[in-house]
């Protein structure tokens, strides 16, 4: 619920890429506080948290610049059932970690889903959000390993500052510091406030679970960021898009299984 609303504000954004730095940078504003209280580092996390700096500095750039050329009820869909996809199969491939047949039946249900919520033309928008979605499959087995040498806040709150600068510098470099600040307001707060709360529960959830059944859970928002993406953007959402949101839901309940 939380990440489908940030992804609803990101969407609806003048300026979704200076809207991103923002908000990465009000995450690790916020959580820093949390990650003084709750500090557990080790040397050995430095490998996956430059990974994972990177991989998550490009998943904000590719969202930020998919949601200036497609609709949320198309990329969002298409990027979070796909990523449990791509995780198991990372799993299935590195780890030999066997399948069953509920598996197989949620994959082809999220396939099936994918398919309708693209169109049957697919496009550049469909390639984009495989795009994302490999990039989520990425730094979700990345942090998976990640966590076991740090807290989860403390992880989360290095990558915000790392990424939040990163990706600030850059907008004021191409653009000026006032491309920033028009963006700051209710919005980019809340939407940092809230990235940074959801993703600290996956990476607590990722300590307890496989990276496979994590990612599959988290993608339950797919249903109401469609949903919103509806009401609040008014996008021309189908019948045909609205059920293949739901069969992508559906595969992702028999992954998480």
């Amino acid at each position: 619920m939380i990440h489908a609303v940030w992804n609803l504000l990101l969407a609806g954004a003048r300026d979704s890429q200076a809207f991103a730095a923002v908000v990465l940078l009000v995450g690790a504003v916020v959580g820093a506080p949390a990650a003084v209280f709750f500090w557990d580092f080790h040397s050995a996390v430095w490998p996956f948290l430059i990974a994972t700096s990177v991989l998550e500095l490009t998943y904000f750039i590719l969202l930020a610049y998919a949601y200036t050329r497609l609709e949320l009820s198309v990329v969002y869909p298409l990027a979070r059932g796909l990523a449990p996809v791509l995780v198991l199969g990372v799993a299935v491939v590195f780890t030999g970690a066997g399948t069953s047949a509920r598996q197989v039946g949620g994959v082809l249900l999220v396939g099936a889903g994918i398919l309708l919520v693209r169109g049957f033309r697919g496009g550049r928008g469909a390639l984009l959000a495989v795009l994302i979605a490999c990039v989520i499959a990425s730094y979700t087995v990345v942090d998976k390993h990640g966590v076991a040498h740090a807290s989860p806040v403390a992880y989360l709150e290095l990558m915000s500052i790392f990424t939040g600068l990163a990706y600030a510098m850059f907008i004021v470099a191409s653009r000026g510091p006032g491309a920033l600040r028009a963006e700051v307001g209710w919005k980019s707060v809340g939407a940092g406030i809230g990235t940074f709360t959801a993703y600290a529960c996956v990476l607590a959830a990722l300590q307890l679970a496989s990276a496979a059944s994590v990612a599959a859970v988290r993608e339950s928002g797919v249903l109401v960021a469609t949903a919103l993406a509806a009401i609040v953007l008014h996008e021309r959402v189908t019948l045909w898009r609205a059920a293949g949101a739901m069969l992508v839901v559906a595969g992702v309940v028999l992954l998480s299984l």
